[in-house]
This record gives C-alpha cells, sequence and structure tokens, in this order.
C-alpha cells in the first residue's frame, strides 16, 4: 500500500472547506471508521461544524469535535493506492510525533 500521508492532531485541520480524510472515533455502533469531511461555515444545512457528503449521496453529515480523533490531507487524485486503516493508536501524542 503506498503512503497517504500521516495522521495528524484535529487542532491542526484545515478550516478553509477543503476535503480531508478523518479517523472517526469508535462508538458503540460500530468501529473507527475513515470518512472525507471537510469544515463549513453556518448555513441552511445547519451550524458550523465538520461535514461529509461524499459517503451517502444526498445525506449530510455533520460530525462533533469530539467525534473526530484525527485527519490526513486527502490524496491526489493520480495517487494509486487503497483506503487508509484508520489510526488506532491510544497515545495522542504519537499523531504528531513525541516531540523529542
Amino acid at each position: 500500500m503506498q503512503e497517504f500521508g500521516n495522521w495528524r492532531h484535529m487542532k491542526t485541520a484545515p478550516r478553509d472547506g477543503s476535503r480531508i480524510l478523518v479517523t472517526v472515533r469508535p462508538v458503540e455502533q460500530g468501529a473507527a471508521d475513515v470518512d472525507v469531511a471537510y469544515w463549513a461555515k453556518a448555513d441552511q444545512f445547519g451550524l458550523e461544524g465538520w461535514r461529509a457528503a461524499d459517503s451517502s449521496p444526498g445525506c449530510i453529515i455533520g460530525y462533533s469535535e469530539p467525534e473526530l480523533k484525527c485527519w490526513m490531507p486527502f490524496p491526489s487524485a493520480n495517487v494509486d493506492a487503497m483506503w487508509p486503516n484508520p489510526w488506532e493508536g491510544d497515545a495522542e501524542e504519537e499523531l504528531d510525533g513525541s516531540g523529542i
């Protein structure tokens, strides 16, 4: 599998409307998952926040901040790679390195 990039803390995610890959935290209804999301300003569809519309056509999904664990840039169109696995580490500091 080609490398997409590294998972990063959500606090560093772009809030300019560009699409990114996110790890959705596991919940009682299912395991962690990867989705395509973007930051949207408040409009007729809801308040400002993270949204996803690519996974279910015609259905806009809103994510709260705690639902999303980390992000990585969306791969360019010419990348011939498989979809990445969700980040499953326990230590949040592992996302951007230990700072050493």
